[in-house]
């Protein structure tokens, strides 16, 4: 991370706190048609996109494009409704910068949510998924170049890239509302194309359990940062090839809106123990 880019993670962060005195301490970002918890912010500001220095802007369907911050849950939080792909353009560091002014904002605990295929024939559309670990098939990683070590060592430890504790937490309020959380691995990809189903199997047989395109290099950038991490999946579809039948981002966004219910409740009653 070089001098100039050190400087505009601290230029988002102040413009941010000139909109907003409130100190966020956990960050969510939202994937693909999961930004519904937006709409149960209270005393919420919300700043777009593009009004924040330095900041992509986000182009995809189900993305809104707009930081709110408030309060959910009794917590104060930071809620990106809609991130960025690196298939949009942006390279990984630009992609995870929000992790970075989010962290520079207070925040150092963070749930990140994403819309995945089913490799696990297990698997329904609707399931739930939390990540247990991931494995990066994008071919890039948002540390690459110079390292500042006031924002995190130069060989971050990845062993638990997801928390074990989270993940335990997560599982029991999945319990106590009546229903079970898949856990498996997550494959992230480059995209934006679906996967083939020679691809899908290798994926399988190197042990993944679901795939996307997003959340690995913010994942990564957020163990860099030292920010424990929640992922979870919300198994929009099943991969290419399991099914023998056309994906698209319409089935993604229609499983999305069957399951934000359950989302949500899952969400609004893990944010107070985090």
């Amino acid at each position: 991370m070089n001098l100039l880019k050190v400087t505009h993670i601290r230029e988002a962060a102040e413009y941010i706190r000139s909109i907003t005195p409130q100190q966020p301490e956990v960050g969510l970002i939202m994937g693909s048609g999961l930004g519904i918890l937006g709409d149960h912010l209270e005393d919420a500001t919300t700043i777009p996109y593009h009004d924040i220095p330095h900041f992509p802007m986000s182009t995809v369907e189900g993305h809104a494009g707009e930081l709110m911050i408030g309060k959910l849950a009794g917590r104060s939080v930071v809620l990106m409704r809609g991130r960025f792909h690196m298939y949009e353009g942006y390279g990984p560091d630009l992609t995870a910068f929000p992790v970075r002014v989010m962290k520079a904002l207070g925040v150092d605990r963070m749930i990140v949510t994403n819309a995945a295929g089913g490799i696990n024939t297990g698997y329904l559309p609707g399931d739930l998924m939390l990540i247990s670990d991931h494995i990066n098939f994008t071919g890039r990683n948002p540390l690459v170049g110079p390292n500042d070590d006031e924002l995190g060592p130069r060989f971050p430890d990845m062993s638990e890239a997801y928390s074990s504790r989270f993940r335990s937490l997560a599982k029991t309020v999945a319990a106590e509302q009546g229903f079970e959380l898949r856990e498996g691995v997550y494959v992230g990809v480059l995209g934006p194309s679906y996967e083939t189903p020679a691809e899908i199997r290798m994926m399988r047989t190197m042990g993944a359990d679901a795939v996307g395109m997003s959340t690995i290099a913010e994942v990564i950038t957020a163990g860099h940062s030292g920010i424990e991490v929640l992922g979870i999946s919300c198994i929009s579809n099943m991969a290419s090839g399991i099914l023998n039948q056309p994906l698209s981002h319409e089935e993604v966004m229609e499983t999305t809106e069957k399951v934000k219910m359950r989302f949500l409740g899952l969400i609004l009653a893990i944010i107070p123990q985090l």
